[in-house]
């Protein structure tokens, strides 16, 4: 008799939510995490009375009724809406792209008008089909909106020329041509009051917690304590990456406090120069509306990943890609152990996809027990 039926690898979003699925199915569960915290990339902390998102803006947004249900069981979410800016060189423009941006651009005043240009632009790919991320912008937004506001940003976050981008990373990109600034289509959108860590804490309520615990230096060890494990690190490195590395993309975050009560007028500003070397400022109050006399501000910096370092965006080209179905074949030959979250399954995930992929890992868990117990 092993001492719990599951050990979670991994105190992130889907973790947190596995445990509490299966804590209040009955099942013993003991969660492990790597941090020295619980929350993964959720994490919060407070700085002069502000909750501060400690790697990088989470504004959360779902179209899943279920989802949407499932979170405000535990938590309360305030009315934020993301409504992003763009400096580029100092002039500053609406996201996503709508009427606002358009006439920041052109002054134009009518979407017809603003079609027009667009449609104008659109001619210098000569009709090709586009086979590269700045192809596939300039087919969407035209050359201007692609020179300004997409080609520095998009060249920062991965360290690679559009050119050498593949087309699909900006196929869904949003263009409006209303005047609305909100960023997200979804219905439901707000961030939770008091943070993120409210969420996490409420999810492991009454569950076994232990962190600055690395799995993979003794996983022998700890599979012994457990029945099954839910395992949310990095999948290659769950197999001492013996196929090859995968790539990811990876930041650096500057956050500072400074003495002014509103520095930015926006939650979110993106730099989508080149020349500047950080994506994104994130003013922090912002996301709840603040009113304190300081405010804190974070600086996100993309760096190309290495192993030891935290990995955010995965690269998703053919090589790696192919890379992923070697390492996903392997995983699907372990019996005891269950690959989930973004690090397990090779994808960036938004919040709502991951509570949703974990739901679904715990339901497909507790009624193949049951089919089992059956037989």
């Amino acid at each position: 008799m092993r001492q719990y039926d599951f050990l979670i690898v991994g105190a992130g979003l889907f973790g947190a939510v596995c445990a509490r699925e299966l804590t209040d199915n009955g099942k013993r569960c003991l969660v492990i995490e790597k941090r020295n915290e619980t929350g993964g990339n959720i994490a919060c902390r407070t700085l002069e009375d502000i909750t501060v998102h400690q790697y990088g803006a989470h504004i959360f947004h779902t179209k899943i009724d279920t989802v949407w249900a499932y979170v405000n069981r535990f938590v309360r979410f305030n009315h934020f809406i993301n409504c992003p800016m763009a400096n580029y060189r100092g002039d500053m423009y609406n996201l996503p792209f709508n009427m606002n941006t358009f006439y920041g651009l052109w002054r134009v005043r009518t979407p017809e008008q603003a079609k027009v240009i667009i449609a104008r632009q659109r001619a210098a790919l000569g009709g090709k089909t586009p086979e590269n991320l700045e192809e596939q912008a300039i087919s969407l937004v035209g050359t201007d909106i692609f020179q300004k506001l997409i080609k520095g940003y998009t060249e920062k976050q991965w360290g690679r020329d559009c050119r050498d981008l593949p087309a699909f990373i900006i196929r869904r990109l949003p263009v409006r041509y209303t005047y609305d600034n909100n960023y997200f289509s979804d219905p439901y959108q707000g961030v939770p009051i008091g943070g993120y860590n409210a969420l996490i804490d409420k999810l492991l309520e009454g569950v076994e917690v232990i962190v600055n615990c690395d799995y993979l230096a003794g996983r022998a060890r700890y599979n012994d304590l457990a029945d099954t494990v839910i395992y949310t690190g990095q999948i290659d490195a769950y197999f001492n990456y013996a196929l090859g590395v995968l790539a990811w993309r990876s930041l650096r975050f500057e956050t500072e406090t400074l003495a002014t009560d509103n520095f930015q007028g926006s939650a979110v500003v993106n730099y989508t120069d080149k020349e500047t070397p950080f994506t994104r400022i994130i003013e922090h109050k912002h996301f709840e509306f603040g009113a304190q006399e300081k405010t804190v501000v974070t600086r996100e910096y993309p760096m190309q990943w290495e192993i030891g370092q935290e990995p955010y965006y995965p690269v998703n080209d053919d090589c790696n890609g192919a890379l992923y179905s070697k390492y996903k074949t392997l995983a699907d030959r372990e019996t005891r152990v269950i690959f989930g979250g973004r690090l397990g399954t090779y994808q960036y995930m938004d919040m709502d996809q991951v509570i949703d992929a974990a739901l679904k890992t715990t339901e497909r868990v507790l009624k193949d027990e049951k089919s089992i117990a059956y037989r």
